[in-house]
């Protein structure tokens, strides 16, 4: 049994979060992961309204009575969605582990935590923790260049950047970016984190509510199999190599390319449809590094079993063996 500060804080079995992903976290896979003793987390901008969310957190907790928690991301927009009202409901419904991403969350933490509620902040960098740890986080999720979705612009890898981080930030925190198996669990306690966060990983799993199509492709992918888009705009994106995020990654070779002259490749709807039908080259969908070590497509408990398996046996046998 690998406990950790983590563990004890946020009241879970094992050190293992399943992070919040667009259109991929709805409650088949959160409470999935909430039965086999890690985290999962809601994403609630996948839901259309407010209500919506009431509604998928209602479900999520006929589906588990393990606890889990909801991710509210902030994010820049012509017309934002009404962040204060999805904060609201997540008030109201009573969940009481939140993970805030991509802006600054100065305002939700204030409001969350008066309804003590716990909140883990996703960072990209030593200095966003620790603002995130002054301005009342409980913990933190620090996302190495490896990581699906976006590393932030600094292309610091986790094997430095989450000791550079433990060597600064008091609260508990979290590694993600490149995490899928025990040995990975077990790099990350070493190098300082309470345990780690996988998203692509998860998203090859039974429960994960994506076609089977996207979750064979992960299978068949290396790690090998992604593109960094939007660097040219400041705003890099770890996604799936495939026919869109290659013409993507084309057009920004031109060196004058603006947002306008890729939106239609990049548009959420058509990523959402890669998930929903299954074409893969349809559109932009999330994936990262760690497809490279995906060779299956258990059940959440089987993965979890499996990983602090994998990590207890590293730990007890091959570790201390070496101790002389």
């Amino acid at each position: 049994m690998i406990e950790t500060r983590f563990t004890k804080e946020f009241g879970i079995k094992y050190p293992i979060v399943q992070g919040g992903m667009q259109w991929v976290g709805k409650a088949e896979l959160v409470s999935a992961v909430a039965n086999a003793g890690g985290l999962g987390f809601i994403t609630a901008l996948t839901q259309p309204t407010p209500e919506d969310l009431a509604k998928e957190i209602a479900r999520t907790k006929e589906m588990t009575d393990q606890p889990f928690g909801v991710n509210l991301t902030i994010l820049p927009a012509i017309t934002p969605p009404p962040y204060a009202e999805y904060r609201q409901a997540i008030i109201d419904s009573g969940v009481k582990i939140v993970e805030t991403a991509g802006n600054n969350p100065q305002e939700h933490i204030a409001e969350l935590k008066k309804a003590g509620v716990k909140v883990m902040h996703k960072c990209t960098a030593v200095r966003h923790a620790l603002k995130a740890e002054k301005i009342g986080a409980d913990a933190i999720s620090i996302d190495g260049f490896e990581c699906a979705g976006h590393p932030g612009e600094d292309d610091i890898p986790g094997l430095i950047l989450i000791p550079a981080a433990a060597n600064k930030v008091k609260i508990p925190m979290i590694a993600s970016g490149g995490f899928g198996d025990g040995r990975g669990l077990v790099a990350a306690l070493a190098l300082g984190a309470e345990g780690i966060n996988m998203g692509t990983r998860f998203m090859a799993t039974q429960e994960a509510p994506i076609h089977n199509n996207v979750k064979l492709q992960m299978v068949e992918n290396d790690e090998r199999s992604t593109n960094l888009i939007f660097r040219t705009l400041h705003n890099t994106a770890r996604v799936a190599k495939n026919d869109i995020s290659a013409q993507v990654v084309d057009i920004e070779k031109r060196g004058d390319a603006k947002f306008e002259d890729v939106k239609d490749l990049v548009a959420g709807v058509r990523g959402r449809k890669v998930f929903e039908d299954g074409d893969t080259d349809y559109g932009i969908w999330t994936a990262g590094l760690v497809q490279g070590l995906i060779n299956d497509i258990p059940t959440c408990d089987e993965l979890i079993q499996r990983i602090m398996g994998e990590a207890e046996d590293l730990i007890n046998a091959r570790l201390n063996g070496m101790v002389a």
